[in-house]
């Protein structure tokens, strides 16, 4: 029997009203996520797939549908807890990085355990852990003008990790960086996903990219034209 889904979408809406002009991001789209996957949406721009993102990570609430995570409706909860939900059981990986200029990579990794409330021995700990899952052990009192873009996006997937989210959005991680760097970027997601079992949703505009994920979402118009699991011989991903 297959394993339930951890995350059911159901029939998501999000139109926009920009003047008189009513703009249809999302026109009905529904899915479900089991843990453990790898998803990778993609579409034209204009297509909806940030729009879907930001609704999935609980940035953006939709105008209609259903979305529950382990049977939980999170779109109803009240603002506070959606955004404790957001904050402690949700990463997010932008593609700027977010990072703060003044704090070094461990810093800037558990400096939002730190504003949860836990303890700051405990967040160094998780921060080291999650720091060494990218690679990145060694260069972890490093400011983020001594790292390389693909570096700022491994501190950024650490950031997101240490709190050991249900599930890891990444919208674009590999926008801002040329195509030696954004594979370093894209075997690290894999490493995640293969090896700790990470759920992973990431947008991406890159063809190239989608070997990576175990299934592929393609968004036309706000609207799921084709949703196709991946077959693939195992492959051993390194760092």
């Amino acid at each position: 029997m297959d394993e339930k889904p951890m995350i059911k979408i159901k029939n998501l809406v999000r139109h926009y009203k920009t003047g008189e002009v009513i703009v249809k991001a999302l026109n009905g789209v529904s899915f479900d996520i089991k843990k453990g996957e790898f998803i990778a949406i993609i579409g034209p721009s204009g297509s909806g797939k940030t729009t879907l993102l930001r609704i999935l990570g609980l940035i953006d609430k939709p105008t209609d549908g259903e979305y529950t995570i382990n049977n939980l409706n999170v779109i109803d909860l009240p603002e506070e807890e959606r955004t404790y939900y957001r904050l402690t059981q949700l990463g997010y990986v932008f593609q700027d990085y977010a990072l703060i200029n003044e704090m070094n990579a461990i810093e800037n990794v558990y400096i939002l355990s730190l504003m949860e409330g836990r303890s700051k021995k405990e967040s160094i700990i998780t921060a080291k852990q999650a720091l060494e899952k990218v690679g990145l052990k060694d260069k972890s009192e490093r400011v983020p003008n001594q790292l390389s873009g693909g570096e700022k996006q491994r501190v950024a997937i650490a950031r997101a990790i240490a709190k050991k989210p249900k599930i890891l959005f990444a919208d674009e991680p590999c926008a801002n960086l040329d195509t030696r760097t954004s594979k370093q970027v894209l075997d690290v997601l894999k490493t995640l996903n293969k090896k700790f079992g990470q759920t992973i949703v990431m947008v991406t505009h890159e063809s190239w990219h989608l070997k990576y994920a175990s299934r592929v979402i393609k968004l036309k118009d706000g609207l799921i034209i084709s949703d196709k699991k991946l077959k693939k011989k195992p492959s051993r991903v390194l760092l």
